[in-house]
């Protein structure tokens, strides 16, 4: 079964940015927008997050294969392996993965669900396909 991170059909996000805090805080330790591998945004005049859908055109356009999947379904960055060129930053076709100032490897979402715990509007939703 593949895990992964999910806006719930017909919710309605409140761009609170709750689930950006709790995201950069987990990764982080510090609230930063920049941190956050969740993003919050507008199309058609509706705010909508931006989440990682699992799609895997980072791990094909990582060089030195440092981003596999899991069990679960779930790409991760080894960081062992990852040289941070920051290829599968630009290759996320919905800016989800983040490469800060100053950090030595990107991150991306690990479909934890502290983000999906953190929304007031419960908009997100961590699903098994």
């Amino acid at each position: 079964m593949k895990k992964k991170l999910t806006v719930k059909k017909g919710s309605e996000c409140m761009a609170c940015l709750g689930c950006v805090v709790a995201c950069s805080e987990a990764f982080y330790k510090e609230f930063d927008p920049d941190k956050s591998c969740i993003q919050i945004g507008e199309k058609n005049g509706v705010v909508k997050p931006a989440v990682c859908i699992q799609c895997g055109k980072c791990a094909r356009t990582c060089e030195q294969g440092a981003i596999k999947q899991n069990p679960k379904g779930v790409y991760m960055i080894d960081k062992k392996l990852c040289t941070g060129c920051g290829k599968c930053v630009e290759a996320c076709p919905f800016g989800v993965i983040v490469m800060p100032v100053g950090a030595s490897n990107p991150s991306k979402c690990i479909a934890c669900g502290i983000c999906a715990k953190a929304c007031p509007a419960d908009v997100l939703e961590v699903v098994e396909a």
